[in-house]
């Protein structure tokens, strides 16, 4: 992993009982994570670091980056950051695989 990213620090819906069963692909969780502004303020912050040293990797020809964010079950807020940041960055051409570890 070239940079790690570690997400325990958001609201975690798995104390929501409502929300404990989905996960971070579910529109339930969504909804729950987008409506907290520090969610979007860690989102925002990733992505700008990422824009700013992407080209310095690319400068060194690397062929790949791996991103990893972390959560404590890695079943909402990793697996939520981490679509949303693929999303992103595929809107902006890059390449982008996604592999949640701890979910199917």
């Amino acid at each position: 992993v070239d940079f790690i990213f570690d997400a325990r620090c958001l609201p975690n819906p798995y104390w929501n009982p409502e929300l404990r069963g989905f996960t971070g692909k579910d529109q339930e969780v969504i909804d729950f994570l987008q409506s907290e502004v520090i969610v979007t303020e860690f989102f925002q912050d990733i992505s700008t670091f990422l824009e700013r040293w992407i080209p310095r990797f690319e400068q060194e020809n690397r062929s790949y980056l791996t991103v990893a964010v972390g959560c404590t079950g890695g079943q909402h807020r990793s697996v939520f950051l981490i679509d949303r940041l693929a999303r992103y960055f595929q809107s902006k051409a890059f390449n982008v695989i996604v592999r949640h570890r701890e979910i199917q």
